[in-house]
């Protein structure tokens, strides 16, 4: 049997989430059409030349305690990924809390692992839920994923639309509650 734990990153741990994060960002270039800087960072401007000087960006995750909770999603025993969940005031909707990201490796999908790694990090937090995503034909199996781990997860108790949102164009929205 698979263990999967999601257990909140301390400072000890965060050079793991760090460690994740540009394969992330990467994953994210072919669905939003994301482009490096010169040097080969992930990032709008050529400030940053190499990933150890961008690190101090992710800080903010780690700096406001009982605000955004920074989680490793392991996998027997090893990093599989990481979710990001902030609080108020860093949700744009007044929801309680906001999933800013949410990352599986590839090689663990399509085993029902990030289905109950969500679910999973939904019980940590009770009360009224949004993320979004792209919802272009890029990223059909992350709309999949979530609508499918929503019905599950809510007995089809959730709302999906398609809106502006604060800085991130137009998005696949997702609002569900589980108090």
């Amino acid at each position: 049997m698979v263990e999967i734990l999601v257990e909140l990153c301390d400072r000890n741990k965060k050079f793991i989430i760090n460690n994740l994060y540009p394969l992330y960002l990467h994953e994210l270039s072919a669905v939003r059409t994301v482009y490096t800087n010169k040097y080969g960072v992930f990032e709008d401007n050529d400030d940053y030349k190499t990933l150890e000087e961008q690190i101090p960006v992710f800080d903010i995750w780690w700096e406001k305690e009982n605000v955004l909770f920074p989680f490793l999603i392991i996998v027997d025993n090893l990093p599989a990924g990481f979710a990001l969940v902030a609080t108020p005031p860093y949700i744009f909707d007044g929801s309680d809390f906001f999933l800013h990201e949410f990352f599986i490796l590839g090689a663990y999908r399509g085993t029902g692992i990030a289905e109950k790694a969500a679910i999973k990090l939904f019980d940590k937090f009770k009360g009224n839920w949004v993320f979004f995503t792209t919802p272009n034909d890029k990223n059909i199996r992350a709309l999949k994923h979530w609508r499918k781990t929503l019905a599950h997860y809510t007995n089809n108790q959730y709302v999906e639309e398609v809106k502006d949102t604060i800085d991130q164009g137009v998005n696949a929205v997702f609002n569900f509650t589980n108090k």
